[in-house]
C-alpha cells in the first residue's frame, strides 16, 4: 500500500513538472542578462520596466535615448505593450511588419489600438500567426498601441 501511494504522488509529481516546463515561457531579459547574436540591435520593454531594454554587445542593456524608436522588437510570451503614431513620442512605425517565432512552438500575435481623428480609440485589429510560422502584418497608421505577444522577433519590412 505504502508503496502504491508513493509511486502514485511520484507519477503526478512527475506529470506537472512535466506539463509546467513543457509550458514555460521563455524568461523575459534583464538589463545585464545575455541575448542572442540574432537579436543585436533589437529592443524589447519588459511590463513593469521604465525603459526599454536593447541588445548590444551580446547582452540586454537599458536603452538611454529619451525617446527610444526601434524598426526591431523582440516579445517574450507576456505582451509587451507599444505606442505608436496615435501619441506622442512613438517607438513604432506603421507600415509593413513580420513577426519571425524565435521557437518551433511560438506564436505571434498583435492586437492593435488604431487612433480614429474625431472618435478616439477605434476598434481592436488582430493579426496571429501559427506556431512556428513567420506573421506579416501591417502596423496601422495612426496607432495608439500594439500588443505583441509570443516568443518572437518583429522587423520593420520597409525599414
Amino acid at each position: 500500500m505504502v508503496r502504491w501511494v508513493a509511486a502514485a504522488l511520484w507519477s503526478i509529481t512527475a506529470a506537472l513538472t512535466w506539463t509546467a516546463t513543457a509550458s514555460a515561457e521563455p524568461p523575459v531579459p534583464q538589463p545585464g542578462t545575455p541575448c542572442e547574436p540574432n537579436l543585436a540591435a533589437a529592443m524589447t520593454w519588459p511590463t513593469e520596466a521604465k525603459v526599454p531594454l536593447e541588445c548590444t554587445g551580446g547582452s540586454w542593456q537599458p536603452v538611454e535615448t529619451p525617446y527610444p524608436l526601434s524598426d526591431r522588437w523582440v516579445s517574450f510570451g507576456p505582451a509587451m505593450r507599444l505606442h505608436g503614431e496615435g501619441l506622442r513620442n512613438k517607438v513604432i512605425d506603421s507600415g509593413d511588419w513580420t513577426a519571425t517565432p524565435l521557437t518551433l512552438d511560438a506564436r505571434c500575435r498583435a492586437e492593435q489600438l488604431p487612433n480614429v481623428p474625431g472618435v478616439g480609440v477605434g476598434p481592436p485589429k488582430v493579426d496571429e500567426g501559427a506556431p512556428g510560422q513567420v506573421l506579416s502584418l501591417e502596423v496601422v497608421p495612426k496607432l495608439f498601441s500594439i500588443d505583441m505577444t509570443g516568443n518572437c522577433l518583429w522587423q520593420k519590412a520597409d525599414g
